[in-house]
């Protein structure tokens, strides 16, 4: 008996890491914009929506742009950050993470992918693993991105389970906050499980394995993390 009957992922930063392709995309809009932009800043743009992203881009520009500049500024740095796409293969995956796609679908797992991207689906496919979702909730279909819980209660909406059903799987802050406000546990990766608190701690992504099948523990207190 499993412990969830439904996962939903998170996709950068859990499933693969496109952060680096993020970066230089903005960077070269800003570039042909003539506006400063480093890695500093590029860390505020994390796990946030790509129209709220471009504002503090634009912190630094030299005048104001009109709605309809900001669009196109958007779609452009959209159309950089595809280019870099093209390059990604399977073997962009997380270590391990297809093992655990294959043995949670063979335990009868439902598995959604939850994002605010809207270039998921696209991501999914040069990855070779979007069958392996029977739902992708992505930034085509949302009207708020993450720490809004939108994402989350279209996903166990389409998955057809409650909320104590699911577990999401979440790298950033802003997932971790829609997902619990969606009244979901979490399984926070990376640099997450030391700047917030969560249901559970992943130092890999096969530690989501145990805790999804029933034998892992939870976590006591944050700061007992070792």
């Amino acid at each position: 008996m499993v412990k969830f009957k439904g996962v939903i992922f998170d996709l950068d930063g859990v499933l693969c890491h496109t952060d680096e392709y993020h970066y230089l995309a903005w960077q070269q809009l800003a570039q042909q914009e003539g506006i400063y932009f480093d890695r500093l800043i590029n860390q505020r743009l994390l796990g946030i929506s790509r129209s709220e992203s471009l504002e503090i881009v634009l912190e630094r520009a030299g005048r104001t742009y009109t709605q309809a500049e900001k669009s196109r500024l958007a779609e452009r740095k959209n159309e950089l950050y595809r280019q870099y796409l093209l390059r990604m293969t399977p073997a962009d995956l997380t270590t391990g993470a297809e093992k655990v796609l294959q043995t949670l679908e063979a335990a009868g797992v439902k598995l959604a992918v939850g994002s605010s991207s809207r270039n998921a689906r696209f991501i999914l496919d040069k990855l070779g693993i979007s069958s392996k979702f029977q739902v992708i909730i992505d930034g085509n279909v949302l009207q708020h991105s993450k720490p809004d819980k939108e994402v989350f209660c279209k996903a166990l909406a389409a998955l057809h389970l409650a909320a104590d059903q699911c577990l999401v799987v979440e790298d950033a802050v802003s997932g971790i906050q829609a997902a619990v406000s969606a009244g979901i546990k979490t399984a926070g990766i990376g640099k997450v499980i030391e700047q917030t608190a969560v249901d559970y701690t992943l130092h890999a992504i096969s530690d989501l394995l145990p805790v999804v099948l029933g034998t892992g523990s939870q976590r006591h207190a944050f700061n007992n993390l070792g």
